[in-house]
Formats: structure tokens, sequence, C-alpha cells
């Protein structure tokens, strides 16, 4: 194996990485900004599993008529499945070794999403501590934002969650 191993990548034995999920704790400075890629076309599949799992099957979310005779003029994917969607897309960088969410705060929808919308997000990382009673754990504060293929916004939110101050120790344990 070469001296230098690839950006994004750990030696777990003699010719061969692995995949690193979830940036550590010390890498999550605060001001660090994170681009979310891929972006992530949003399917009708997508919009109808969410209303249904959500239980929200109001017709603007699932009948095509009805929500072509509203100012939209077809259907609005749920708020529920665009915060889901774009905070997940932001997990394999800022948060695959999350302990625990905290919170998520301040979401704010700020444009309509429909069917077969493309949703970019990035994250800036807002603050970074120590836990004071998980002595093994760090508090971060993140702000995403997320926008569609013609860079509108769409969505804001804060979340603060648990990460382990030491992601390596975490990842042998856990053989990630």
């Amino acid at each position: 194996m070469s001296a230098s191993l690839p950006h994004g990548y750990r030696q777990v034995g003699e010719d061969r990485i692995r995949e690193i999920v979830g940036l550590s704790y010390p890498e999550l400075a605060p001001g660090l900004v994170i681009e979310h890629r891929p972006g992530r076309t949003v399917t009708e599949l997508d919009s109808l599993l969410g209303a249904a799992l959500s239980g929200n099957v109001a017709p603007i979310h699932t009948d095509a008529h009805y929500s072509s005779q509203t100012q939209w003029g077809r259907i609005l994917v749920c708020s529920g499945v665009t915060l889901n969607l774009v905070a997940g897309m932001t997990v394999r960088a800022i948060s695959g070794l999350t302990i625990a969410n905290l919170a998520v705060d301040q979401v704010r929808f700020t444009a309509p999403v429909h069917i077969g919308d493309t949703l970019y997000a990035e994250t800036k990382i807002l603050t970074r501590r120590a836990s004071e009673s998980r002595l093994d754990t760090g508090v971060i504060t993140c702000h995403t934002t997320a926008h569609n293929q013609g860079h509108m916004s769409v969505l804001s939110f804060t979340r603060t969650f648990l990460v382990p101050l030491d992601a390596d120790t975490v990842r042998d344990a856990t053989n990630y």
C-alpha cells in the first residue's frame, strides 16, 4: 500500500482501506462549511412514502388534480419529507458517528419543493465543545441550508448533536 491514503479512507489491514463515515470532533471546527454531494432529486415515490409514513395525506401532497388547481399548479412535497431528505444528505459528512441528536431548531421552509426538484445542501459548523455530562463526547451545533437546482433557497435549520471525542476508538470498536 502506498504511503499516503486517499482522503476519506483509513488503513484497516495490509492492502485494505475503509471509507470513513462522519468527520471527527477535531475536524468539525467552528466556521467550517461543508457542501454535501451528491444532490438529491425528489421523486414521486419519496413524496408518497413520506406522506404515507407520516399520515399526512393532505391533497396538496397526494392528489395531482387537486394540486393542479392550486396556486402551485402541481403537488407540493411535504415539508417533513424535505427536511428528512436534506438532513439525511448531511449525515455522511457531519454526523455519521452521531451518538444522539439533541435539537433541531429554527427550521424555515423558504420556498416550495416539487417532485423532480434536485436539492443541494451545505452545513456550517457553528460551535463545538466537550460535553459536561458525557466526558467521552462533544456537542456540535451546525446550521444547514438547502437550495434547489435553480439556486433558490428552500430550507434552513440548526441542529445540535453528540459525537465521540475519539472517533477512531469508536470506529475500531464498531468495525467502521
